[in-house]
Order: C-alpha cells, then sequence, then structure tokens
C-alpha cells in the first residue's frame, strides 16, 4: 500500500493519477475535506481508501505493508499569520510522520519549498547559506529541512528519505487553492469572467521559476523508482516573468484580451519573492536527465483543460508519465 497525504489536494491528486498510470491502484488517500470541492479532485483517480487527516496518526501505527509514504499534505498558505498553527500541521505532523518511516523502513518523500530561500539573494542551491524564508509557511518547510538534514547527517538510514523543494507549481487540479491558486488559473478565470487579466503593477520584472505539475509528478516517480536520499530543487531552472504568462494566454484565446495592473499590496510586501531559478546540479546529479515542459506548451495543456473540464481529470485523462 502506498500512502498519499493531501492526496486530494493539488500535487496529491497528480501525483495518485501518476502512480496510478504506473499500475498503482493500492493507494491510500489521507486529506481533509472541510472543504468538500476537495472531492473533485478524486473523482478521475483509483484508490483503495481514504482517511481524515485527523485520525491518521491516531491509525498510522496499525497500517501493514506500507510500501512509501508521499507526504504532500500541509498548509500551504503564505500569507497565513498564525505560527502556532502552521508548525503543528507543517513541521510537528511531519516530523512524526518521518519517524514513524525511518523505524519502519518505509521510503519516505515529502513536499518542501522554494519559499525557503527568501528572497534568493544568495542563489537557489540546497544549502544552508542560500536559505532565508521570508514567511511563516516558509520557515515551517525550512525547519523540517534542517531537522530532516541534521538526521540524515547523524544516523545512517535504510530506506529513502527524499524532499523536493517545489519552485512555483502550475496545472491540473488546483481549483480548490482559492487565492493560492497559479496566476495562469486566475487568469483563465478572470478572462470566463468577462473581466481583463489582472497584475500587480512591476510584474514584468517578477519573474519565478514557473514549473508545470507533470514534471513535478515525473521527478517524484524518479526518486519512488531510485534508491536514494536528500533534499533537490524541484523547478525547471528557467525563471520567466508574470507577464510572460499573460501574454501565452492572450495567444490562447480567440477573442481580444487586456491586460490590467494593480497596485502592489501592503500585505505581501517583504514577504513575496520577486525573483526564483532553481540550481538543478543536484536534481541531474541524482539522474534525472528528462526535459521539462516550456511555459507555453504547460500552460497550453492546462489552459485546454480547463476549457473542456474545468481542469479536473477524468478517468480517461493520461498525464503520461508512464511511457516517458
Amino acid at each position: 500500500m502506498i500512502i498519499v497525504t493531501g492526496g486530494a489536494g493539488f500535487i496529491g491528486s497528480n501525483l495518485i493519477k501518476g502512480l496510478n498510470e504506473l499500475g498503482h491502484e493500492d493507494i491510500l488517500v489521507v486529506d481533509n475535506l472541510a472543504n468538500a470541492q476537495k472531492h473533485l479532485n478524486l473523482n478521475g483517480l483509483f484508490m483503495a481508501d481514504f482517511l481524515d487527516k485527523q485520525k491518521f496518526l491516531d491509525v498510522l501505527p496499525s497500517l501493514q505493508n506500507i510500501t512509501a509514504i508521499f507526504h504532500q499534505g500541509a498548509c500551504s498558505s503564505t500569507t497565513e499569520t498564525d505560527g502556532e498553527y502552521m508548525m503543528r500541521n507543517n513541521y510537528q505532523f511531519s516530523k512524526v510522520l518521518f519517524h514513524h518511516c525511518i523505524d519502519r523502513k518505509i521510503p519516505f518523500y515529502y513536499a518542501s519549498s522554494a519559499s525557503v530561500y527568501g528572497n534568493g539573494d544568495n542563489g537557489f542551491t540546497e544549502e544552508r547559506a542560500c536559505e532565508y524564508p521570508l514567511n511563516v509557511y516558509a520557515f515551517s518547510k525550512f525547519m523540517f529541512d534542517q531537522y530532516v538534514l541534521r538526521y540524515l547527517k547523524a544516523n545512517a538510514v535504510s530506506s529513502p528519505v527524499v524532499g523536493l523543494r517545489y519552485f512555483n507549481v502550475y496545472g491540473y487540479q488546483e481549483s480548490h487553492k482559492g487565492s493560492m491558486a497559479s496566476v495562469a488559473f486566475h487568469f483563465f478565470n478572470q478572462l470566463r469572467e468577462g473581466g481583463k487579466m489582472r497584475l500587480f503593477e512591476g510584474s514584468q520584472d517578477f519573474r519565478r521559476d514557473f514549473i508545470f505539475v507533470e514534471d513535478v509528478v515525473r521527478v517524484n516517480l524518479h526518486f519512488f523508482q531510485q534508491a536514494q536520499s536528500g533534499i533537490y530543487n524541484c523547478g525547471t531552472g528557467e525563471a520567466r516573468s508574470f507577464l510572460d504568462i499573460a501574454h501565452i494566454i492572450q495567444q490562447l484565446e480567440t477573442e481580444k484580451t487586456e491586460i490590467e495592473f494593480i497596485p502592489f499590496p501592503d500585505y505581501l510586501k517583504g514577504k513575496y519573492q520577486t525573483f526564483t531559478q532553481a540550481n538543478l546540479q543536484a536534481l541531474r546529479n541524482s539522474g534525472y536527465t528528462k526535459p521539462f515542459v516550456s511555459l507555453e506548451e504547460g500552460v497550453k495543456r492546462y489552459y485546454q483543460r480547463l476549457q473542456s473540464h474545468q481542469g479536473f481529470f477524468t478517468t480517461s485523462f493520461q498525464l503520461g508519465v508512464a511511457s516517458e
């Protein structure tokens, strides 16, 4: 049995789709459906069971024949201000799950974040000198990464432990994320509602490493099929602007669209990454050699899925990860 925490979420549900396409259906989905809309992310997937997150740690010791745990569940809001909640949810919960896997020799793959690098003054390489989180979400991810690295340095482990620092992921099945959904999702819906694509002033200079969710799945499955441990960047290595995404969507639209620039909000000042670009040396050294989907192609695939099925999977939809 494979366990995917956050399995009804954005990356978690895409990962389950990738596992399905490799022939895995004995999957336990762990999540919180307080946001009932997230059930739509599970409709096109094949799984064995579902368990509410609040009951998971109580039940975990009794679960047998676990072959791997993909820990994707977290509070991902970069604007959350309740630090106690964030650390309990993202840090303490993760520590318990990590030690359960280490003690029982269960491969453990977890979601970290490129937000640990902060403004990136010292680059985006997996080393301490580059890390300076700007908000408590980033701090919770930073703290768990440091905990894992200290443990791995001090202790020999006999099963893989892999953390992936996701850069700006966009793609299928993110509608439940609301304000935290990708800019591509928001642009699409702004146009559907008859409006203009709205960007913060200065967006032509805000450049991020945007990675298509299909690539995130491929990177996860690469490590699932290897036997190594470490923390790796999961990005494309290429920074593009938010304005680039707006222009790509303009090319995809059949009618003329407009762009409106709005003031940059005060609540994001000092907490917002204006530039990210993954250093891919460690990932490439791990043996991952596949090219990444271009921003133009990724936005096109996502745009087409938003048009046809509001961005959701159906059982006939294929990511294509099994054949690559």
